[in-house]
C-alpha cells in the first residue's frame, strides 16, 4: 500500500514544483486560464457521482440519485445553495421513508 502512497506524493510533489518553473507567458494563456477554471468543476462532479451512485466496486442506484437529481435542477436553476442542499436532502429522505429505493 505504501509505495503507491509515496509515488503519488512525489509525483504532487513534482508537479507543484512544475508550475513554479513554468516561464509566466505559459501560466498567462488563456487556454491554461480556461483549463484551471474547469479543473475543479470536473473534478468535484467526479467525486460527487461516485458518492451518489457507488458502493465499494458496485454501481448502486438507491435513495440517493433522486435527491441527487433534484439537486442538479436546483442548481441548473440557480437556487440557494442551502435552499439546494435541504431540498435534495429531504428528497433523498422522502423517497427513502416512502420505500421506493434502498
Amino acid at each position: 500500500m505504501w509505495p503507491p502512497v509515496l509515488i503519488a506524493s512525489v509525483l504532487c510533489y513534482l508537479e507543484k514544483l512544475a508550475g513554479y518553473l513554468l516561464p509566466q507567458r505559459v501560466l498567462d494563456r488563456r487556454s491554461v486560464h480556461h483549463v484551471a477554471a474547469l479543473l475543479p468543476v470536473a473534478l468535484l462532479t467526479g467525486i460527487v457521482t461516485v458518492q451518489a451512485v457507488g458502493s465499494g466496486q458496485t454501481l448502486v442506484l438507491d435513495a440517493r440519485v433522486p435527491g441527487l437529481a433534484v439537486a442538479f435542477v436546483l442548481m441548473a436553476r440557480r437556487t440557494n445553495f442551502l435552499v439546494m442542499v435541504v431540498a435534495a436532502s429531504a428528497t433523498t429522505a422522502l423517497v427513502r421513508h416512502v420505500g421506493l429505493m434502498a
